[in-house]
């Protein structure tokens, strides 16, 4: 399937009522046909992996066209150079946490990324680094606790960042570390305590927020089993 069958095939599944619906949930792209997740992850399969039509689809700037260049594309043939272009032009929280999970989260450079995404001061970018920290503790079972404890301090620093899209990124990351395991779930929870204490809003929020899953009971018998 080649670009233009692909835009076809976008066409042909546009959906206004979908594109009046996304706005409620805070996906508001430039320009978007209202294609659903799971029919672009059906256009996906009739892609396959293919590098060099994932650079064509992403620079059409069109919701649908970049979600799918995040699923087709090669992980071993991203470069460092790429992820960043991507990152700065992401424009929702969609877009952003697609590109993470379909893709950045398998690249070579995900650890460095999320140290470094993390410190940025654009809203998307920022948060990507955070969802990165997410997908790695959910995905990534070979790397031990050291790692995902270093991403500790870097939660607690950026917990009072009160804009929407960051702080529930924040979230999500010290949700997901709680859950890897007993050890970093303790861990987490100390770092939620220490969130608590701090005078802001967004940090309160998260730390109660965190601190409410990672205690409870469901999360405290899973990880004991």
């Amino acid at each position: 399937m080649n670009y233009d069958d692909v835009v076809e095939k976008l066409k042909s599944l546009s959906n206004p009522e979908t594109i009046e619906g996304m706005a409620r949930f805070g996906i508001t792209p430039e320009r978007t046909y209202g294609v659903s997740i799971p029919n672009l992850r059906k256009i996906a399969k009739e892609i396959g992996r293919d590098h060099n039509l994932a650079q064509e689809l992403w620079e059409s700037n069109i919701r649908e066209t970049r979600v799918l260049a995040s699923i087709v594309d090669e992980s071993n043939k991203v470069t460092e150079e790429q992820m960043e272009s991507w990152a700065r032009e992401f424009d929702c929280w969609e877009i952003c946490d697609q590109c993470c999970m379909n893709l950045f989260g398998r690249t070579k450079f995900v650890y460095q990324k999320v140290v470094e995404w993390s410190s940025r001061e654009g809203e998307f970018v920022k948060r990507a680094g955070f969802v990165l920290m997410a997908v790695l503790a959910v995905h990534d079972k070979k790397t031990d606790d050291m790692e995902f404890e270093r991403f500790l301090p870097i939660i607690k620093r950026e917990a009072t960042d009160g804009r929407n899209f960051v702080k529930k990124a924040v979230n999500w990351a010290l949700r997901q570390i709680g859950k890897r395991n007993l050890n970093l779930n303790k861990r987490a929870v100390e770092v939620a305590e220490e969130i608590q204490k701090m005078d802001s809003k967004a940090a309160r929020w998260i730390a109660t927020d965190a601190t409410w899953e990672l205690t409870s009971e469901s999360v405290q018998k899973r990880l004991k089993n």
